[in-house]
């Protein structure tokens, strides 16, 4: 290898470095509790976890997009909660119904973030504030649309989208001559996996790639510098509220598929808001804007709730999960922090 590719490489570790290192977390989290565990490494066990950990992962990307402009987005939970209670009256029917359905819960998870992006664009109000107000008035909808939890949900969509592969396929007749061969080796693999694939492939990489995307990050290492750019500084903000609201409104739907109800639980909302923001932290994203990627919130998601999985292996107090997920949090700020003071030249930050 030659000096240049080497040295090329150190800087894509480098840069690289928060997200390998969460994943590297990750993965020792899971295997130990998988080895532990009484049915560990077992499509059972990954199909409840995978089910327990795709609702903050969606909220975790929701809470990244506004991470990456410097701001905080404080109404994700009550977004989610927003389409969860609206989704348990829709998610019934005929199949064109509840297709119908998952557009309006979807476009009503959109709408949310494109109502925070005008609030905080056109009313020039700090994001952690504009957010704060909105998600009352979110929360104060969700409770009007389900003053006590219930719903209507349609059972063979929600017993298909939270299993594995074969499940989908089994309720759909998708084999009704025989499985395939080919089927067979990622017939284990949960639904909620697959879609979290297919969110981070077809939503967040398009977006981070696009125009707009790449507005959202220099807007997050230096607005001032990306408006003298002539960048629209103002349609990447709301766009990104927007995004954040639509991947809210996905996880508000899962929620609804997983629990067959809706529930506008505000003490519910509240801890997915806090926990997005620790799953942003811990997955490499920089609060002070324009550092970090969808893909390492969903890796600190993976993480936080992974520790919630050893907690009910070892049988330990429920009370003192907060002290643990603390201890992890301050780990990956001071993480972060030691990597910003190493640097000398402040222009190196975003190299």
């Amino acid at each position: 290898m030659t000096p240049t590719r080497t040295s090329d490489l150190a800087i894509i570790l480098r840069q690289r470095a928060p997200l390998l290192t969460v994943i590297a977390i990750f993965l020792l989290f899971y295997t130990f509790y998988n080895a532990n565990h009484p049915r560990g490494f077992s499509t059972a066990v990954y199909i409840q976890n995978s089910n327990e950990v795709f609702a903050l992962v969606m909220v975790a990307m929701a809470q990244t997009v506004p991470v990456l402009l410097g701001g905080l987005d404080l109404s994700v939970g009550a977004v989610m909660t927003l389409v969860n209670t609206l989704a348990s009256h829709l998610l019934s029917g005929s199949p064109l119904q509840i297709a119908f359905g998952f557009l309006i819960c979807l476009a009503t998870g959109a709408l949310c973030g494109f109502v925070n992006g005008c609030v905080v664009v056109y009313g020039r109000i700090q994001p952690i504030i504009a957010t704060l107000a909105t998600g009352a008035i979110f929360m104060g909808l969700a409770l009007f649309l389900r003053p006590s939890p219930g719903g209507d949900v349609d059972g063979d969509l929600a017993w298909a989208m939270t299993n594995d592969l074969y499940e989908i396929a089994a309720t759909y007749g998708f084999f009704d001559g025989g499985e395939a061969a080919w089927f067979a080796p990622i017939s284990w693999i949960p639904v909620p996996a697959i879609l979290m694939v297919a969110v981070t492939v077809f939503v967040w990489l398009p977006f981070a790639r696009s125009v707009t995307g790449r507005t959202v990050y220099a807007i997050g290492s230096g607005e001032s510098a990306a408006y003298m750019s002539g960048l629209n500084i103002d349609r990447a903000k709301i766009a990104a509220f927007t995004l954040g609201g639509f991947f809210a409104g996905i996880g508000g739907i899962y929620l609804t598929l997983q629990t067959s109800s809706g529930n506008a639980d505000i003490p519910q909302a509240g801890a997915y808001t806090l926990n997005s923001i620790a799953a942003v932290v811990i997955g490499g994203t920089s609060l002070l804007g324009g550092v970090g990627t969808a893909i390492g919130s969903i890796f600190g998601a993976l993480v936080l709730r992974t520790i919630s999985f050893n907690f009910r292996i070892f049988e330990i107090d429920p009370l003192l999960q907060p002290l643990f997920e603390g201890v992890v949090l301050l780990g990956a700020v001071s993480i972060g922090a030691l990597g910003v003071l190493r640097i000398k030249n402040k222009l190196e930050l975003f190299r």
